[in-house]
């Protein structure tokens, strides 16, 4: 009897392999090119969605991060306001114990100035600002020293306070409260202009510290008249003279705040104006 080969049978050269039931091939879907781009494209702008959300984010962080300096700046200014009024009575009511006061304080306008400085370099290292904002960073940073410096010189004024057995006269009492008043109105107001980037309101300091120095030499000479006439005076006379000249260094440091609140607007160094060159000789 002839034997049949396997493919004259209709089976397989292999004849132990056996074939895919018909319901499971279905199960294999072929998509059409365009089927494929419109799940790419489905996939993609989820991923869009999700960095933009993650750009949202990160933005809404980096303003909260320069709006604490913002908050900072005016708490320190404010600070030192309190101080520069409290060093002033002081003085012309002799209270030794509001001096304390005032000397004792000092540490919270530190805190102030190394916790917003930290605050300042994290941002430039992470967020790495550029324009406006790094110019606003780096002049913040600037402006903390002078409210740092403004604080130091109202314990200075305290300290003088301390070392008085007595208050000023009158005339010297009234100028002393005059010029306080006034240099805590400029720093107060070239803060706000700093934080507000409001450049009239900074170009208004000038003209107050042309004031402030008129009443300093004002009273500095009725302080030296008084030494010459009554050597009694000599040693309170000193130290009236001292916490004067203190008052009119912190105008000079807000005129320095107006100065930094004029450039980050402006983009204008308007320091030393007409006194970066060497004086000719004559």
């Amino acid at each position: 009897m002839k034997r049949l080969s396997p493919l004259a049978r209709g089976g397989n050269s292999a004849p132990n392999q056996q074939q895919p039931p018909a319901d499971e091939t279905n199960d294999i879907v072929s998509l059409s090119p365009l089927q494929s781009f419109q799940g790419a494209a489905t996939i993609v702008r989820g991923g869009y969605d999700c960095m933009s959300a993650m750009k949202q984010h990160t933005d809404r962080e980096y303003a909260s991060e320069l709006r604490k300096v913002h908050e900072n700046l005016l708490r320190m200014a404010g600070q030192v306001e309190q101080m520069i009024a409290d060093a002033s009575r002081s003085l012309v009511e002799h209270d030794q114990l509001l001096a304390s006061k005032t000397i004792d304080a000092d540490h919270k306008v530190n805190r102030i100035e190394v916790d917003t400085d930290e605050a300042c370099l994290l941002i430039l290292a992470k967020r790495q600002p550029m324009a406006t904002d790094l110019r606003f960073i780096t002049l913040a940073m600037k402006m903390l020293t002078d409210l740092e410096r403004i604080g130091d010189l109202a314990v200075n004024i305290s300290e003088r306070t301390l070392a008085l057995d007595c208050g000023p006269t009158a005339s010297v009492s009234e100028r002393v409260t005059r010029m306080s008043q006034i240099v805590q109105g400029m720093v107060r107001d070239a803060t706000d202009a700093f934080v507000a980037r409001d450049v009239s309101g900074a170009e208004e300091i000038f003209a107050r510290d042309e004031e402030v120095d008129d009443l300093y030499r004002d009273v500095t000479r009725e302080i030296q008249h008084g030494m010459f006439k009554d050597p009694q005076q000599v040693e309170p006379g000193i130290h009236f003279s001292a916490v004067v000249k203190f008052l009119e260094r912190i105008g000079d440091h807000a005129n320095n705040l107006a100065e930094l609140a004029i450039f980050l607007v402006k983009g204008k160094d308007i320091r030393h104006v007409g006194k970066l060159e060497p004086t000719p000789q004559r």
